[in-house]
Formats: structure tokens, C-alpha cells, sequence
């Protein structure tokens, strides 16, 4: 199995230039704190990195027509990329997706396709097959090297940073961020950040192997990006080779997280995108010295979903 190296994050990183916004890094008052808003993206979620990535390349090879499956920020990346370069994109999205991102797919120009969780990946493929379309996975090598830009960032932006929080669904996003930060600095603590609820990847780290939670049991938790049942294949290889620890947070922390990002820095973060902050909050006192830099990876929630605070915005 070829894994994603520090070139190709470079060379993702120059490629997705033009599609990506350079998020800065945001110092939480009073604490040794900063947060990486990848909530800023032009589809408010880091999703854009991979799927600008994949997408471009499979442009440049003739591609007219990609298909994804996604729990909603996936889906918006690859129907932006697509618009981006003229493809047509189909995308799977689960009938428990927040309607935010179902009409933000279409808005965005994909054909939305809704089906039960369990069934997206054979849909998925399905659908590839009789479209003559072309998958494009949340963990292919493509996206996880695109990805991996904003690890880069982070290192250089912050060299003296001791701990990277990484959220984990699939594992693509954590792996590409391993990927870099290792290569700028082998010393650099790389630890990914779950739900309780949805465990399977802490699971995974702690037997060696991949293991695979029912979606009855990932679909509890709120954050809705964070539900998948298994890690990728192919982010699993990086991810026991570079991640040095896994942590879980309860739905109250998420929750409590989401409501400090908003009341101290006004950033706008989906359940899964502040995870990382609650595992900061929550185990703060585990984690090495020096700062710790806390991905928000994404900020697609409906505002009735929002403390009044925000409503009032």
C-alpha cells in the first residue's frame, strides 16, 4: 500500500491553492489554546482541502463525473471542486443528514441522493457503476495528501506547538495532518478526538486493528460528521504509524465546547468540529507541554440549532 508523503502534501497544498482559503490560527484568551477554523472554508469545513484535490486531478485526466458519499460536509466539497471544473457531481447523502447540508449540495450543483446510513457506500458504488462515474472516497490517497495542508499550516504557523487535536471520522483528516506535522516535526503529539458514541476509531487504536462500530450505535451521537462506523483502509495505515494517542469526549462537552468557540471568538462550529475543543477543556491536564492547537473542522449547523446567544447574532 503507497502512503500520502510530505511531497505529496506539498504538492496538494500548491494545487488547491486557488480553491482553498489560508485559515489562521485563533488564541483562545487565557489558556494555551489555539484553534485552527477550518470552519472558514468556502464550504465551512476542511472537507474542500481533499475534495479540491482529488477533483482537480481527476479533471486533468478527463473525468466529466464524480460520485461520492458523505454525511454532508464530503458532499458540498465534491460538488464545489465539480463546479470548479465543470464536472457533474452525484452525491449520497443519509436521510439523517441536516437539511443545512442536504440543500447546500444542491445549491452547490450536485444531484442529491438520500438513502438510509447503512446503505450510502453500496449506493455509492452502485451509482458509479451505472453512471460511469468516478468514486471519490473520503480517505483516498488524494484527499488525505490534500488534507494534510492543514497540518502544514499549523506547523508553520506555530513550530513551537507541542499537540495537534485532530477530529476522526474516517480517519482521512487526521492521517494527512499526522503525515505533515511528523515530517516538519517528529516530536509533535498527534492524538485524534471522538465522541463517545461513536468510538470505533479510539477502539481501533487501542486493539491495532480496525474495528468497525454498528451505525445503530455511531448515529447517537450529535455530531452528525463523526458518525461513520469504520476507519478507511487506507487512513488506518497512517494512523497507526503516526498517531501517537486517541481521545473520546461526552455529548455535553461537545456541546459546552461549541458554545465557548462562539462566546469567546465568535467562530460558528458544528458539533464535530468541537470536539477537539472539549477534548482540550476535558483532558487538558493529560496533554504534553507547550501549545495545543485544535482543529474546528467544520461549521455547518443550522442556526435554530444554536444557543439564543447566536441567534442574536
Amino acid at each position: 500500500m503507497i502512503l500520502v508523503s510530505a511531497s505529496d502534501v506539498r504538492a496538494a497544498a500548491a494545487r488547491i491553492a486557488p480553491f482553498v482559503r489560508r485559515t489562521p490560527l485563533l488564541r483562545l484568551p487565557g489558556e494555551r489554546l489555539w484553534l485552527k477554523p477550518e470552519n472558514r472554508q468556502p464550504t465551512a469545513s476542511f472537507k474542500v482541502r481533499g475534495a479540491a484535490n482529488a477533483v482537480t486531478r481527476l479533471a486533468g485526466q478527463g473525468v466529466t463525473h464524480v460520485v461520492a458519499q458523505s454525511s454532508g460536509n464530503h458532499a458540498q466539497a465534491i460538488a464545489y471542486a465539480a463546479a470548479r471544473h465543470g464536472l457533474r457531481a452525484t452525491v449520497v447523502l443519509p436521510d439523517t443528514a441536516p437539511e443545512l447540508k442536504v440543500e447546500a449540495a444542491r445549491g452547490l450543483g450536485a444531484e442529491v441522493v438520500i438513502v438510509p446510513p447503512a446503505l450510502r457506500e453500496i449506493t455509492c458504488l452502485a451509482l458509479a457503476d451505472h453512471l460511469g462515474a468516478t468514486v471519490v472516497r473520503s480517505d483516498d490517497f488524494d484527499v488525505i495528501a490534500g488534507h494534510g495542508s492543514t497540518g502544514a499550516e499549523i506547523v508553520l504557523d506555530l513550530p513551537e506547538a507541542g499537540t495537534i487535536l485532530v477530529p476522526v471520522c474516517n480517519g482521512g483528516l487526521l492521517a494527512g495532518v499526522a503525515v505533515a506535522a511528523k515530517a516538519a516535526d517528529p516530536a509533535i503529539t498527534v492524538i485524534g478526538v471522538e465522541p463517545e458514541l461513536a468510538a470505533d476509531g479510539a477502539a481501533s487504536f487501542r486493539s491495532g486493528s480496525r474495528t468497525a462500530w454498528p451505525v445503530e450505535l455511531t448515529y447517537r451521537t450529535r455530531a452528525d460528521g463523526l458518525r461513520g462506523p469504520v476507519l478507511g483502509e487506507l487512513a488506518w495505515e497512517h494512523i497507526r504509524r503516526h498517531v501517537d494517542d486517541m481521545l473520546t469526549v461526552r455529548e455535553d462537552d461537545i456541546d459546552a465546547a461549541a458554545d465557548l468557540l462562539w462566546d469567546r471568538l465568535g467562530e460558528r462550529a458544528e458539533p464535530s468540529g468541537a470536539v477537539t475543543t472539549a477534548a482540550y477543556l476535558a483532558h487538558q491536564a493529560l496533554l504534553p507541554d507547550g501549545p495545543v492547537v485544535a482543529i474546528v473542522s467544520g461549521g455547518n449547523v443550522a442556526p435554530a440549532l444554536q444557543p439564543a446567544a447566536r441567534q442574536a447574532e
